[in-house]
């Protein structure tokens, strides 16, 4: 199980001329296949006169789904190159579309697979990309005296608290590494003279 990865921070388009031809690298963040082919077919919808509209994406932490398409450009010279700068550059969840409006010169096979992957490169440059973390959730349940405090100590110990909800008692959920689980079960019952409870449940990124 991967322990973190690198996604695109936001969506975004980086455009470039190369031999007279318009290349519009757009690129998003998608958390399924669903949604990066949505995001294809909107690329399209935007770009009906294009020449070309390829695309890339790679979705799951491991990499597990990974597609490309060359829409016509000859084959391997497009989707293939796109694809392997998102892996070279360890971006997943993201999806990729390349938008060529055709200049009049032929870039021949090299030219094409140089211009499809380094657009790419450099719309990833532009946009930025940013690391999650694979994390633990865990819920704090808490009497209301102490709850103020503890929250306050949570933040400034950098956990990620995600939720606080208040009833009989109040209830805090985090994040938390699987590595430091037993450090802060012990930290919380010295914190809360052993009153708070704490139960762990599924994982996610952050």
């Amino acid at each position: 199980m991967q322990e973190q990865y690198r996604t695109v921070a936001r969506a975004g388009v980086h455009e470039t001329e190369i031999n007279r031809s318009r290349f519009l690298c757009a690129l998003a963040p998608v958390a399924t296949e669903e949604e990066a082919q949505e995001f294809v077919a909107r690329v399209r919808k935007e770009h009906p006169t294009a020449t070309h509209n390829c695309f890339a994406y790679v979705i799951g932490a491991d990499a597990s789904v990974q597609r490309a398409s060359d829409d016509g450009e000859p084959g391997g010279t497009a989707g293939a190159p796109m694809l392997q700068m998102l892996m070279r550059r360890e971006v997943r969840y993201t999806a990729a579309v390349v938008t060529r409006y055709y200049g009049g010169v032929k870039l021949g096979a090299g030219g094409l697979i140089r211009a499809y992957g380094g657009v790419v490169g450099e719309a990833l440059d532009a946009v930025g990309t940013l690391t999650r973390q694979r994390f633990r959730l865990a819920t704090v349940t808490v009497d209301h005296q102490r709850a103020g405090r503890l929250e306050n100590d949570l933040r400034a110990t950098g956990r990620v608290v995600r939720d606080v909800r208040y009833a009989e008692a109040v209830t805090i959920e985090i994040g938390l590494p699987d590595s430091e689980v037993p450090a802060f079960r012990a930290w919380l019952a010295d914190t809360t003279a052993g009153t708070a409870v704490l139960e762990l449940g599924g994982e996610a990124f952050a």
